[in-house]
This record gives structure tokens, C-alpha cells and sequence, in this order.
């Protein structure tokens, strides 16, 4: 998928999806709330959709709550999604005085209040959260579930949601279950989200599919490797407006690539918010982008301030990581390679110089 499903995009297959899999062993698949994967939820595959007022946590969690307490009889890949921590936030019950903003934003009264609203959307999210493994205790599946709870971007302030630095493709990703996934750990491992689909293969001892990407990543939990991947990689392509850009990253180096020639940020594809507009107030319009190609030291520059394509000292890592994402871009059969990506047919886009996703502009239709 190069886009966002509501705005036109789709998976070329959707048996490719993991429920296709879990259901040849016999498992029901039962979706509550957000899906980012189909504008209409119901080509995915699932044998059940639950009915809620809305993608709230609020009511998509009663939801799956009253689906676990029917106590499903046979094993089940239950697809919980909420729509928080999306924007809008809720009005803050925090006294933002307290609260720091992420990393790349100021400090300042109006980013404070907006990371305060985040708190309060979060803390919805939390309850949801809550209530669903509570609802798994009552049923006495707890000990028998494999819980991934995980998030699909960074969050939504500038520099962060549909940027490529670590702030952007950094998630949040928590397991429990029996096994390995019980104790509590931290896993310094390099990751990717495309590694869980082939580590719950491993987990239930079920064969991978042959067009299956990524590792499992259960030899780091049971501590037979360090890592599985030397080198993870992320991309953009097309969200509310077309950005295609590319990077690698390695356990201490950010390799990233622009492809669309572009010197001032595409705000389309940045969430309306007080922490944007205060940027937009200071001159962000015209605030020119970093240069075509990017390279951090993560070790010294963990925030991805200085950028050391430039520096002859650096060079032979920016060749082997040029070389790495050139690779990658070849193995996945990349569409930037062919040239610009064309809008998908019927399709919607926001045009890169507005300022805002809500200023869908054009619908093309091929």
C-alpha cells in the first residue's frame, strides 16, 4: 500500500492479510473499531465485524468486551483498533503548566496545552486498553492470549507522524503472552512491524507463507540472538499529498531520501494542530528542508539535527547506506524507481502547497 486506504489506496491482496493464515489453523477473526488497511472493512476477510457507535475507545471497547465474554469456543485473532490517539484531542485534564512537549517541538504555552490534549486522548486509549485485558481475566483466556498492542507511526505533531526520522517511524510495541512474551523485558533489538507477522508464525509453530516478508524475532526473546535485521527500512509515499521519501537505519546511522525535489515541507502532510500553527505563525511555509539526502549519527545526534552528508569523514558510511537502501528499493520492486508514482485511480489528494489535509482539492479518476 502506497497510501491511505480512505483517500483510494488498497493492498494488491488482501489473502496476504494475517487472518487468511491464522484461519487455516483454525482461528476466527473478529475485527472492533479502526483499520488503516481497506476503505470498507468487510474485503478484508474477517468472519466477524463488531457493531460500535463509533472508533472511539469508548465504544469500540465494550465492543470487544462483550465478544470476549461470550467466551469464544475456538482460538481467535482478535483485531482491536481505536481511534485514539488520533487527532482531534480532547480537551485536556492535565494542567498543561506540567506538561513537556515531544522532542522536536518548543517549549511553549500552546504546545504544552496540545501534548496535554494528547495526554488526555491517550488516557481514553488507556481505559480501552484496560477494559479489554480485564475482559480477557474474567474469560480466563488471559493466560492463553498473545496480546500485541502497537502503534503505526509516531505522533501526530510536526516532524513526527509521516516524517522519516526516528520521531516518525518509531512505535510503540508491547507484548504479553505465555512463553517467551511473559516476565517482562525490554528488546534494544532492531525491529520492524513487518517481523510480527512471521514471529506469531514461529510462536504457534505454523509455516510461514512463501511470499512472507520480514524475521522472527523470537530468537531475541529467547535470547539465542542479538538481533535479526542489521538494518530496517520505512518509507513514504502518498498521505493526504504525494512525499515520496525513503530511509534506512542501522543500530547507529539514519540514511534518509527525498524523491519528489521538494526544498520547503509538504504541510498537507502534517495534522492541523496549536503546535503547527505556532510554526506556521514563525515562518514554517518557507523554512527551507534539509537537503535531498540525510545522514545521522544516532550515537552522537539522537534527535537528527545535523546532518552529515557534506562531511568527507562520513563518507564511506554514506556510501554503504546509499548502497543499503538502493538494495531494498530493488528487492521490494519500489515504484520510485520507475519515476513518480502515479495517483492510484480514483483516488484522492491533497496538493502539495496547501497547508492543511482538510483542503482536498482534486479527485482523479483514471
Amino acid at each position: 500500500m502506497l497510501g491511505l486506504a480512505h483517500l483510494g489506496w488498497a493492498l494488491t491482496d488482501y489473502k496476504q492479510h494475517i487472518l487468511h493464515t491464522l484461519r487455516g489453523h483454525g482461528y476466527q477473526s473478529v475485527l472492533a473499531g479502526v483499520q488503516h488497511v481497506a476503505a470498507d472493512p468487510t474485503v478484508i476477510g474477517y468472519d466477524e465485524i463488531l457493531d460500535h457507535k463509533s472508533t472511539s475507545a469508548r465504544d469500540v471497547a465494550p465492543a470487544a468486551v462483550k465478544f470476549l465474554r461470550s467466551r469464544p469456543q475456538q482460538p481467535f485473532f482478535l483485531d482491536v483498533g481505536f481511534f485514539e490517539t488520533h487527532r482531534e484531542y480532547p480537551v485536556p485534564t492535565d494542567n498543561p503548566d506540567y506538561i513537556l512537549p515531544p522532542a522536536p517541538i518548543p517549549d511553549d504555552p500552546a504546545t504544552r496545552k496540545d501534548m496535554a490534549g494528547f495526554h488526555a486522548s491517550a488516557r481514553i486509549m488507556d481505559g480501552g486498553v484496560g477494559a479489554v485485558l480485564d475482559a480477557l481475566e474474567a474469560a480466563g483466556l488471559a493466560g492463553n492470549t498473545l496480546i500485541i498492542s502497537t502503534t503505526d507511526h509516531g505522533i501526530a505533531f510536526p516532524n513526527m507522524k509521516c516524517n522519516l526520522r526516528d520521531t516518525g517511524t518509531g512505535v510503540s510495541m508491547i507484548l504479553r503472552g505465555p512463553g517467551v512474551f511473559s516476565g517482562g523485558k525490554a528488546c534494544d533489538a532492531l525491529i520492524s512491524q513487518i517481523d510480527v507477522f512471521p514471529t506469531i508464525c514461529d510462536y504457534l509453530e505454523i509455516e510461514k507463507p512463501a511470499w512472507l516478508a520480514g524475521r522472527s524475532f523470537l530468537p531475541v526473546l529467547e535470547g539465542t540472538q542479538e538481533q535479526i535485521n542489521d538494518a530496517v527500512f520505512a518509507e513514504v509515499t502518498y498521505h493526504a499529498a504525494y512525499e515520496p521519501k525513503r530511509s534506512v537505519r542501522t543500530e547507529r546511522w539514519k540514511y534518509i531520501r527525498r524523491f519528489d525535489g521538494r526544498t520547503t515541507a509538504v504541510l498537507p502532510n502534517c495534522d492541523d494542530s496549536t503546535s503547527k500553527t505556532l510554526w506556521l505563525e514563525h515562518g514554517w511555509k518557507t523554512e527551507p528542508l534539509e537537503a535531498e539526502e540525510e545522514l545521522y549519527d544516532l550515537l552522537f545526534d539522537p534527535q537528527e539535527h545535523r546532518n552529515l552528508v557534506s562531511e568527507n569523514r562520513v563518507q564511506s558510511i554514506l556510501k554503504e547506506m546509499r548502497g543499503r537502501l538502493d538494495t531494498w528499493m530493488k528487492d521490494t520492486d519500489d515504484p520510485i524507481l520507475h519515476g513518480p508514482v502515479p495517483l492510484v485511480r480514483g483516488g484522492h489528494i491533497v496538493d502539495v502547497n496547501a497547508e492543511s489535509p482538510k483542503d482536498l482539492s482534486r479527485n482523479i479518476k483514471r
